[in-house]
C-alpha cells in the first residue's frame, strides 16, 4: 500500500525527502532513485498530475502545499495536466536498472510517460537560428538572380 513504507528516516525527514522528488520527477520529467523510493514517488507524483487536472482554487493550493517549487506547480497545471487529460491515472512508468554498483540496492528510473521535455540547449537554438538565416540568404539570392 502506498505511502506506508518508511524508507529508514524519520516522518520528517521522509516527506522532505518525497517532496524534494517528486518536485524534480515533475520538473525534469524523470528521476533516478531506488526502487522503493520510486515506488513512493510514482504514487505522490500521480496524486500532483490529478489535482492540475481539476483545476481549482483548491487544487492549486494543495499543489503549492506540496510541491516546492511555484513554477513546477504552473508546469503541472498548464503542461502536464492538459497532456493526462484523457488518461485515467498511470501517468507513470518505472523501469527497473539493476543493483547499484556500493550497496547492491534494487534501482530504477520513474518517468512520466509521454512526456518530451523542452530542448532548452542553446547549441540546439544557435543550430536552427543559423539554419534559418542560411536559408534566408539562399531565397535573397534567388530572388536577386531572378
Amino acid at each position: 500500500m502506498p505511502g506506508t513504507r518508511k524508507l529508514g528516516r524519520t516522518t520528517a525527514h521522509r516527506k522532505a525527502m518525497m517532496r524534494g522528488m517528486v518536485t524534480l520527477l515533475l520538473e525534469n520529467g524523470q528521476v533516478e532513485t531506488t526502487l522503493t523510493r520510486a515506488k513512493e514517488v510514482r504514487s505522490m507524483a500521480e496524486k500532483m498530475i490529478t489535482l492540475g487536472k481539476k483545476n481549482t482554487l483548491a487544487s492549486r493550493r494543495q499543489a503549492l502545499a506540496y510541491i516546492t517549487k511555484e513554477e513546477v506547480v504552473t508546469k503541472v497545471f498548464t503542461e502536464l495536466a492538459p497532456l493526462y487529460e484523457n488518461r485515467n491515472g498511470g501517468y507513470t512508468q518505472i523501469f527497473k536498472l539493476g543493483p547499484r554498483r556500493g550497496d547492491c540496492a534494487e534501482m530504477a528510473i520513474v518517468k512520466l510517460i509521454d512526456y518530451k521535455k523542452p530542448s532548452t540547449d542553446k547549441k540546439e537554438e544557435k543550430k536552427a537560428q543559423k539554419a534559418a538565416e542560411k536559408a534566408a540568404k539562399a531565397e535573397a539570392k534567388a530572388a536577386d538572380a531572378e
